[in-house]
């Protein structure tokens, strides 16, 4: 195998790839992205002078006391700034070759003034005072009334940090990450020679934040991402499949071991190659076991929107008048999480710097709350849920989902399988489409199996399942005791805005509400 080095990766590549060129300034801060190695917790700067953004742009307190202060100059009632500071890395190897690479620099502050329910938003991608007053300005014109006083003191705040990394990824270079995409090409080919094609990614990402606000708050957090998955195309007697497999979540280069590379590898192509054997279901109204993991998009899409609280609290959502009523079984705890170890969709603050926390949706089948903003929350009457989240400092805040699943029942996976007479059982699902306001979705079986007299038998492909998601909830009958919380990339998409989430369930049946869009007539013996 070829031993790669920066020099001989960028001689090799530069043909047909664009290079960025990044401004000095921000390289020098780059490099100060890095926090220590071994980090088990965050502390914090002794004040608004001591922090990443002070250190590294110059936004020391003067500039936060002015920009609060045209913030609140025209009567808003809170006001924040938001900054940011990212830097990613993406690398693509198609056919034994690196193709595409590129890395991406981004900077800015968001300030947002609330009046009531209503938000005046303004953003700048220069840290300059002039450019951030004049953002404040621009959001302070939702506001028409006396001017707020801005804080005397500000009190710069720590945290836990729930995804402790060993080597921060501004100092892992190509020539590290390249072996990591050829072993798992390598591996993906000599698995089965049906294989044709393999397209590996590798992407990193971190991200400084500072949010400070009108309350004289200040929290500084340190966000890592790392995506690594393989993409197969396998081919059998003319007829072509693909699938594929990823590993993600906040973690370090340290986190991807020689049994990651395995896992991906063996998995992507295992799941394209059973493809060759799948049948097409009965379709009709039937039971549907969810496996446990990855199956857990369903409970996110179909379910966990509804349950954010600004489609509640604008009467969209079905559960707008369902808190401390029975909407499942006894069995049934759903939880949105942010404090999940490494998780893809975990936070230590949320993005208006609210600490995370582990928030009970609901418990044993009665709805308890809904995830709030402070917008939200001031609505209902009841504190943040550290669900406030944003795209980027460009964005605003919305109640979001962080790490959604439900909580281990009683029964085993097996006890569930044997428990169906004739049903399906669901693995992963792409391409689904969900009504919040009512709940009714329809999903892609992507991998599954028939289940026949209790048990597993044909694969299955080229299914949907047709259902309603609160109803769905209400007939769930069986939980298992096998939660798993899904280790792949996963993205959530709400109103133009895309946030890093996971999910995950225990194996569980439901009963009678779920419509499997298959073959009329189909049968496997």
């Amino acid at each position: 195998m070829r031993t790669w080095t920066r020099r001989s990766f960028l001689q090799s590549t530069a043909a047909g790839i664009g290079m960025v060129a990044v401004p000095s300034f921000l390289m020098r801060a780059g490099k100060a992205l890095a926090v220590p190695a071994g980090t088990v917790g965050a502390t914090a700067a002794e004040n608004l002078n001591g922090t990443y953004f002070a250190d590294n742009f110059a936004v020391n307190e003067g500039t936060i006391r002015a920009a609060m202060k045209a913030a609140l100059a025209k009567g808003g009632e809170f006001a924040d700034l938001y900054f940011q500071h990212s830097a990613g890395n993406y690398l693509l190897l198609e056919d034994g070759q690196v193709s595409q690479a590129y890395t991406s620099v981004d900077l800015g502050v968001g300030v947002r003034v609330i009046v009531g329910n209503q938000t005046g938003f303004a953003f700048t991608e220069e840290l300059t005072t002039e450019s951030i007053v004049k953002a404040a300005e621009t959001a302070a014109s939702i506001a028409h009334g006396q001017a707020g006083k801005a804080p005397e003191a500000y009190r710069v705040a720590g945290h836990q940090t729930y995804y402790p990394i060993e080597l921060a990824w501004e100092d892992v270079g190509v020539d590290t990450k390249i072996p990591f995409l050829e072993k798992i090409n390598g591996r993906i080919f000599a698995q089965d020679d049906r294989v044709k094609k393999a397209t590996i990614r590798f992407f990193d990402n971190t991200s400084r934040i500072l949010v400070v606000n009108s309350d004289g708050l200040a929290i500084e957090d340190y966000q890592p991402q790392a995506y690594l998955g393989a993409g197969v195309v396998a081919e059998q007697n003319g007829r072509r499949e693909r699938n594929g497999f990823n590993l993600a979540g906040r973690r370090d280069i340290g986190s991807f071991t020689d049994d990651s590379v395995q896992q991906i590898a063996d998995t992507a192509v295992s799941r394209t190659v059973k493809l060759f054997e799948a049948v097409q279901p009965p379709a009709g109204e039937m039971t549907v076991v969810l496996a446990a993991g990855d199956a857990g998009i369903l409970l996110h899409e179909a379910i966990g929107h509804g349950m954010e609280a600004d489609f509640n609290r604008k009467n969209i959502s079905i559960y707008a008048d369902m808190i401390n009523r029975r909407v499942a079984n006894e069995n049934v705890t759903v939880v949105d999480n942010g404090t999940n170890p490494h998780k893809r969709g975990s936070i230590n603050v949320d993005d208006e710097g609210n600490l995370s926390e582990r928030t009970v949706l609901v418990e044993n089948g009665i709805l308890r709350t809904y995830m709030h903003d402070r917008i939200s929350a001031q609505h209902y009457g009841v504190a943040p849920t550290g669900s406030g989240r944003r795209e980027s400092f460009r964005h605003t805040v919305m109640p979001r989902m962080r790490n959604t699943y439900m909580e281990n029942g009683p029964h085993s996976a097996e006890e569930i399988i044997k428990s169906v007479k004739r049903g399906v059982y669901c693995q992963d699902f792409t391409n689904g489409q969900v009504e919040i306001g009512a709940g009714d979705f329809s999903f892609y079986v992507s991998a599954g199996y028939l289940i026949e007299d209790g048990k597993l038998t044909a694969p299955i492909k080229d299914a949907n399942l047709i259902g309603n998601g609160p109803k769905a909830l209400e007939n769930v009958s069986l939980v298992g005791n096998d939660l798993q919380i899904s280790v792949g990339g996963w993205t959530c998409g709400k109103n133009g805005q895309r946030v890093p989430v996971s999910q995950g369930l225990p194996t569980v049946r439901i009963d009678s509400s779920v419509t499997v869009g298959g073959v009329d007539g189909a049968s496997h013996s």
